[in-house]
């Protein structure tokens, strides 16, 4: 069973040591003593080994080393961070890496010096621990000793959590359990940097309780840091180190580091796993992780890294990042989505639905697998629900757009109760994830659109407006699907009304610039509409009016613009027709298409024209 002999005291008002030994028999040798010649205070000794702590430092013979946990953010060695259990720095005295694999290679010069700034720069900032072993088992020369320790206990030195928990009962323990030596004697020593701790102490408090500090908190910090002459570097990576240990910012940072880990070993990193990296940032932000807890992995890992396949458009990539963020949850990682989500990821449809990107469904469709075979795995349901949420809003999307397109562009479409209330219950839940949202994605474009006819334009915009009014209890579902239906129904006589009387003008009137002619045409026109019971009473004068303005347009166009525009290839000029002269595209597209197919005309040279092409 082992015993263990422990002292503790301080250096100065700074350095707190304690020192052990331990083993079997400890209680009976003689290890230690102190000493004021050349300012050492305490000698630590075994046959071969010594470690002394002295007023600025310590210095130390023979075999053994030092460790301590790592701290985040500072540069750690390649091969350490590939390996995700390797939590602390190992230090052997007279060990050097030989070759691209790593070996290790030992000298029989071991023996050194360390001042205490040193000691808490290059390790650990608060606490740090030195050792040597005496042992018959390990070797007669120094090299052979410390590859046998190394063999023995390095790998527990650099996974053992009793480290940074500063269990020194366990780390006895295992360094003696691993030895298996009954005769063994471990010397441990720990030396405290004891005004980093109070800082170390404070920031956790204070970061612990809120995952922020107020500027009263923080000054309160600078008055520690200026009365301990605490310089600004190790401020920052004791800050960093605390609040990359808060559990909730663990978990984030832990899974970016893996994944950059596993990039930096292939040499690539994928767009799969770009997006996760990504969704992982963005739920830093959302969780007030601070960007620095990245800053260093990136430098270390990421740096110089390509991102393999075809470079994707940014609402892809987005698309990505998001939808794998639901499969972090099975690592305890919150990444619920968010209303900020869900509306990246409306855009997102929108822009490939518009440019016919089948990439978007098929990543959809990968989520939805995924799903199903994690839920047929055991995880949680609330993946499922994740991803029905998401689903349901694009459900509700697919639908609002084919009803609003249809409602603008489509001269047949049927306008009903059950559309308006589906547009209404939809519009309320794009209102609940921003307001202006449903605006925003289902109307901006349309009215934008070039091809977008004066009918179907007050057809959107009475939509529009009667919605908001419905909502703010100021119209009813009935008195706007009226206003809808009677638009609707204008639209259908002005189509029919503007097809008779051109047929009428080209079959019987050459001429009906007079007033006189206008009202027997519009006298016959409205007979030969109530027998086919189009109308049932008499056509308005302003639709009347309004069409024979159409015809006379489309005569000036074809008659005197189209030609010069054909002849000059001049885009120009038919654009400016199209911008003034209120027409509607589709039917002076019709218009030049007929054109063409009469006068025998090459259609592609049309299609140039369009395109803006000379």
């Amino acid at each position: 069973m082992n015993k263990d002999i422990r002292l503790h005291g301080h250096i100065d008002d700074r350095i707190e040591y304690y020192a052990i030994v331990a083993g079997e028999d400890a209680h009976r040798r003689y290890f230690f003593n102190a000493a004021e010649s050349n300012g050492a205070q305490l000698r630590f000794f075994s046959p071969g080994n010594e470690f002394v702590i002295g007023r600025g430092g310590i210095s130390h013979a023979g075999n053994g080393g030092s460790f301590c946990e790592h701290m985040f953010g500072v540069d750690q060695p390649m091969a350490d961070l590939a390996k995700g259990d390797v939590i602390n720095r190992l230090v052997v005295y007279g060990a050097r890496s030989g070759d691209e694999g790593g070996t290790l290679h030992f000298s029989e010069q071991t023996s050194g010096e360390l001042g205490f700034d040193k000691v808490f720069f290059d390790g650990n900032a608060v606490a740090n621990y030195f050792f040597f072993l005496a042992s018959k088992r390990l070797g007669a020369s120094l090299r052979q000793q410390q590859t046998a320790i190394v063999r023995a206990v390095g790998k527990a030195l650099k996974r053992s959590p009793a480290v940074g928990a500063h269990d020194e009962n366990t780390l006895i323990d295992e360094v003696l359990g691993l030895l298996n030596d009954p005769g063994a004697l471990f010397f441990l020593f720990k030396l405290v940097n004891i005004h980093h701790r109070e800082y170390y102490d404070t920031f956790r408090s204070l970061y612990f309780a809120s995952k922020k500090i107020s500027d009263e908190d923080f000054a309160g910090l600078s008055a520690i840091a200026e009365r301990h002459n605490i310089d600004r570097y190790q401020q920052e990576r004791i800050r960093i180190d605390v609040m990359y240990k808060h559990p909730a910012n663990r978990r984030i940072v832990d899974e970016y580091k893996n994944i950059l880990i596993g990039c930096h070993l292939k040499g690539e990193i994928s767009a799969l796993e770009n997006a996760r990296l990504t969704r992982l940032k963005t739920l830093s932000v959302r969780n007030k992780i601070p960007g620095a807890l990245f800053y260093a992995l990136d430098d270390m890992l990421k740096k110089d890294k390509k991102i393999g396949g075809t470079e994707e458009h940014e609402s892809i990539a987005e698309t990505r990042q998001i939808l794998e963020g639901l499969f972090l949850r099975e690592r305890e990682i919150e990444s619920a989505i968010d209303r900020e989500d869900m509306v990246r990821l409306l855009f997102a449809k929108k822009r490939a639905s518009e440019v016919r990107d089948h990439t978007f469904e098929e990543i959809l469709l990968d989520a939805s697998k995924g799903c199903d075979e994690r839920i047929r795995d055991g995880a949680d349901m609330a993946l499922l629900e994740g991803f029905s949420h998401i689903i349901t809003y694009f459900d509700r999307f697919d639908a609002t757009s084919q009803a609003v397109s249809q409602l603008a562009f489509m001269e047949t479409v049927r306008i009903s109760e059950e559309m308006i209330r589906s547009l209404l219950g939809n519009r309320s839940a794009f209102e609940e994830l921003r307001p202006g949202l449903f605006t925003e994605i289902f109307i901006d474009g349309i009215l934008e659109n070039k091809y977008l006819g004066r009918y179907g334009r007050r057809k959107v915009t009475a939509l529009v407006a009667g919605l908001r009014l419905i909502e703010e209890n100021r119209l009813t579902v009935a008195a706007l699907l009226d206003e809808l239906l009677a638009i609707d129904r204008e639209e259908r006589l002005a189509i029919a009304l503007l097809n008779h009387v051109r047929d009428r003008i080209r079959n019987f009137y050459s001429n009906y610039a007079t007033r006189d002619d206008q009202a027997t045409m519009k006298r016959e026109v409205t007979e030969d509409l109530r027998k086919r019971k189009i109308i049932t009473d008499s056509i308005p004068s302003r639709l009347f009016d309004e069409t024979i303005v159409t015809i006379k347009k489309e005569a000036v166009y074809l008659h005197n613009l189209l030609p010069q525009i054909i002849g000059k290839k001049d885009s120009a000029l038919r654009e400016d027709f199209l911008e003034n002269s209120g027409l509607d595209r589709f039917y002076v597209e019709e218009l030049e298409r007929e054109y063409f197919e009469l006068n025998r005309l090459d259609l592609e040279q049309l299609y140039q024209i369009r395109k803006g092409l000379s």
